[in-house]
């Protein structure tokens, strides 16, 4: 059975897309820690980031820090941190979040409450900066 996000990717889940190619795909965090927070994963679905070929791990990382420098761009914050967890979606995924302070990315945290509207518009603000 598809992950969740691999269902994201196929458009049966709707998403809040900030880029794609056609290994990789960004999308916001429906759930953030804070504005900004999102979510990048490999097209090929596999369950455990160390499980990833070396080429396919290299082009994921690059893909994210073109993201982060997109959200950078947007969201006014001292770093974008990366955490990569592994445990929430059998699906490799890397969060990328806009820090001001290691408490920011505390996953522990009280996630963020935003409109699908105010979701969009980031997206959409994101997505223009993204250098691909």
């Amino acid at each position: 059975m598809a992950t969740i996000f691999t269902r994201i990717i196929r458009g049966e889940i709707p998403c809040h897309k900030i880029a794609e190619d056609e290994r990789f795909f960004a999308f916001l965090d429906i759930n953030p820690l804070r504005e900004g927070h999102t979510l990048v994963i490999p097209k090929t679905e596999t369950d455990y980031f160390f499980d990833l070929d070396d080429d396919t791990l290299a082009g994921l990382i690059v893909f994210s820090k073109k993201v982060a420098k997109a959200i950078r761009e947007v969201i006014p914050c001292n770093r974008i941190g990366v955490a990569v967890i592994g445990l929430e979606v059998p699906h490799v995924h890397v969060h990328l979040v806009p820090m001001d302070s290691m408490e920011d990315i505390n996953f522990r945290n009280p996630k963020l409450r935003l409109s699908s509207d105010e979701l969009n518009s980031l997206a959409e603000k994101i997505s223009s900066k993204v250098n691909l």
